[in-house]
């Protein structure tokens, strides 16, 4: 296998977007080669097969997906933050849609599948921790169901938006913050 940090970096981004825009069947070594454009055969040289592929791809997707560095004036609150997590995956469309179809791949390959478990895994904590950091009212429950609702919401903006076109996406989120994570009582 070939060991150029950077052109691996670049086939796996190439990966992403054919994944995104093709599905799971449409994603093969020849397609990426093209994608990345470079000579065919160049992927095979970094990715022993299709299988070892779909792997790379998630860690790449978790690569990409770390935020970039801390807010000197620290993290946003509440509907704030949830709004710049909708506003980053809008803009990183390919990479959410993508991560959907490995979710869906991985139903049907155990391999991938337990890479997924550890991939979800390490978002959640991910996100609880940004959860605490924000210094959002809650408890890791209340985290794990926003997180969730989130996912939802995601989803649905990413592939059936005219569902959500009624309802103002801010508003939305303001509605989860509220009811998910109510202010506790001080005693």
């Amino acid at each position: 296998m070939r060991q150029n940090p950077e052109r691996r970096a670049a086939l796996l981004d190439a990966a992403i977007e054919v994944l995104a825009r093709k599905g799971s069947r449409g994603l093969t070594l020849r397609a990426v080669d093209a994608e990345a454009g470079v000579p065919t055969g160049t992927a095979s040289n970094y990715f022993a097969d299709r299988a070892r592929l779909l792997v790379q791809i998630l860690h790449r997707t978790r690569e990409r997906l770390i935020p970039g560095p801390p807010d000197p004036a620290g993290p946003p609150a509440g509907e704030a933050l949830l709004g710049q997590l909708l506003e980053r995956v809008r803009r990183e469309r390919s990479l959410r849609i993508a991560l959907l179809e490995l979710r869906l791949e991985g139903i049907r390959r155990p391999e991938l599948r337990a890479e997924l478990a550890a991939f979800q895994e390490a978002e959640l904590e991910a996100d609880a921790a940004r959860h605490r950091e924000a210094g959002l009212p809650g408890d890791r429950q209340g985290a794990l169901l926003l997180h969730l609702a989130m996912l939802g919401l995601i989803v649905d903006d990413l592939t059936a938006p005219a569902l959500l076109e009624p309802y103002p996406v801010e508003g939305l989120i303001e509605a989860m913050v509220e009811r998910l994570l109510p202010e506790r009582p001080a005693h």
